[in-house]
């Protein structure tokens, strides 16, 4: 009876990859019922259930039990145990969704976590990959996370819908985080970028930075924006562009925003100018709050 841990019950598909993170962490079995029961398609969708498998790679001995509609899943975490790995993302979410759990577990495992992941690097829903390597790195090196061991690696480019990209993703373990205090945030002092193009004329890229530029140099003067061009086999499947800047302040903040264009066949076709200006002006709003 000592060694029962009380199951932990929820309600919906709310919160889902939390609560499995969690669930792993503490060690605590969970049970979630009610996932979408009233739907015409009821239960786990497909890029739900493609992150449980991802979980059950990245541990040893959990046990996952989902009944026939999808509607109940039950889930008894294993230890956590890392090596390296690869894993097929669903195309439906970016693999910023699959990452955003990971980064939260890959430092406790038993073994450096280097796995590679396969999707959609870049889309409308999640943050992209470019995005948490710019931000989510820098804030576990404050947590005492850090070496040659941590790296996020775009080899591929991936957009909406087909997918088609990879990334490396690489991660030391460490049992103790430190604690940290980091309340000023500090002022601006550069702004960095980066203009993809995939599967469409390399114009594309130079049009969005000339136009994000455009904005942003009435702010302040140091400005860097990287030009990224995938050719041939690292273009992935689908065309599509896009933008991701970071703003870093003197006590090492970053803030973010980022746009891409609307996947092959869905809504309106958007200008290079328009989405390089409109990122522009989202990163400022994220300054200003």
């Amino acid at each position: 009876a000592a060694g029962e841990v009380q199951c932990l019950s929820y309600a919906g598909c709310n919160f889902l990859r939390q609560r499995l993170v969690l669930s792993t962490l503490s060690g605590r079995p969970l049970k979630i019922h009610k996932i979408r029961p009233k739907e015409e398609d009821p239960g786990l969708r497909d890029f739900e259930a493609s992150f449980i498998r991802l979980i059950d790679k990245v541990t040893n001995g959990s046990r996952i039990e989902i009944n026939q509609t999808g509607t109940t899943l039950y889930y008894q975490p294993g230890l956590l145990y890392g090596g390296s790995l690869e894993h097929d993302c669903s195309p439906s979410r970016s693999i910023g969704y699959y990452l955003e759990g990971l980064l939260c577990l890959a430092p406790f495992m038993k073994h450096p976590l280097k796995i590679v992941l396969r999707g959609v690097t870049n889309d409308q829903v999640d943050p992209s990959v470019d995005v948490l390597k710019a931000t989510a790195l820098p804030l576990l090196k404050k947590f005492g996370i850090d070496g040659e061991g941590l790296e996020i690696k775009i080899n591929r480019r991936g957009m909406p819908p087909k997918g088609g990209g990879e990334i490396l993703f690489a991660c030391p373990v460490r049992k103790v985080l430190q604690p940290i205090q980091f309340t000023d945030p500090g002022k601006i002092k550069r702004i960095r970028g980066t203009a993809y193009s995939v599967r469409v004329s390399p114009q594309m890229a130079n049009r969005m930075v000339e136009s994000a530029r455009s904005i942003l140099n009435k702010f302040l003067p140091d400005i860097y924006i990287y030009t990224d061009h995938m050719k041939g086999v690292s273009s992935g499947k689908s065309p599509g562009f896009g933008m991701c800047l970071t703003a870093e302040t003197i006590n090492g903040t970053i803030l973010s925003a980022e746009l891409a264009s609307n996947p092959q066949g869905q809504g309106a076709a958007v200008l290079p100018e328009d989405l390089g200006q409109n990122c522009a002006k989202l990163l400022l709003e994220e300054i200003y709050r």
